[in-house]
């Protein structure tokens, strides 16, 4: 794939192609897991696949995260690690190889010197540091409340859909108040730790959304490409939905 970097190699879009519009995608910065111990950052595919949407719509990218600079990605997610679990994740794999996307990784921009105003979309890219780094963080509410509020497309999947929980409007409601949504389900959970021998994440996001009144939380089967559009407001389900959410997206802004 033939790009061209610019902004300090923040920004990324098609050569040739006319912009037709700036995406915010915002990461978690690394962390460690108060449960597992192990580094935790953001899902590889949970950025990959949608930038891949993205490009291709001839869209301009931006990386934003919680701290700023350099972030990193889950180890499971990577298609190099040993455990093969995303082995077959050629995408990534894909865009591990160009130069050009591990600067992006190094150098992204800072949540705080970001601003709703300069940019056409926002995605929030999941994985397991957004449990820790997403939830509670009012500074990224308040930014994603900004583009929802204006009426911007306004995406999360997988386990950034932790903001969600909490997340309001300027009224002081809940954004999903009178929504449809989806996020990483409790079985998807049970799936996981099962596989790992023990419980991963600090709650469970499909829980904690089913005990909030006025809103409505869907999932479809355990990692199935499953994402929705309810007005402006875009979830994926998990890592395998990233793609779909991202076309919505862009069906959004097309429209």
């Amino acid at each position: 794939m033939n790009t061209e970097i610019r902004e300090e190699k923040r920004y990324v879009h098609a050569h040739g192609m006319p912009t037709k519009g700036k995406v915010l995608m915002v990461l978690s910065s690394p962390t460690v897991s108060k449960q597992t111990g192990w580094p935790i950052g953001f899902w590889a595919a949970e950025l990959t696949h949608p930038l891949r949407e993205f490009q291709e719509a001839g869209l301009e990218i931006e990386l934003a995260s919680t701290e700023g600079g350099k972030v990193e990605m889950d180890g499971y997610s990577n298609p190099t690690d040993e455990s093969g679990y995303s082995a077959g994740d050629i995408i990534s794999l894909g865009y591990m190889q160009q130069d050009w996307f591990s600067e992006l990784l190094e150098n992204t921009a800072k949540l705080s010197d970001v601003k709703a105003s300069d940019y056409d979309a926002i995605f929030l890219v999941g994985g397991q540091g957004p449990m820790y780094t997403f939830r509670g963080n009012h500074e990224l509410e308040k930014l994603f409340a900004e583009f929802y509020e204006a009426g911007k497309p306004t995406s999360a999947v997988c386990h950034s859909t932790t903001l969600l929980l909490e997340a309001k409007d300027s009224s002081g409601e809940l954004l999903v108040k009178g929504k449809t949504w989806t996020g990483f389900a409790d079985a998807e959970e049970e799936f996981a730790d099962q596989a790992v021998g023990q419980q991963i994440q600090p709650y469970r996001i499909e829980t904690e959304a089913r005990k909030l009144e006025g809103t409505n939380f869907k999932v479809a089967e355990p990692f199935a490409s499953y994402a929705i559009t309810d007005g402006n407001l875009v979830t994926g389900q998990q890592q395998n939905s990233g793609a779909a959410a991202a076309r919505m997206v862009i069906d959004l802004l097309n429209n």
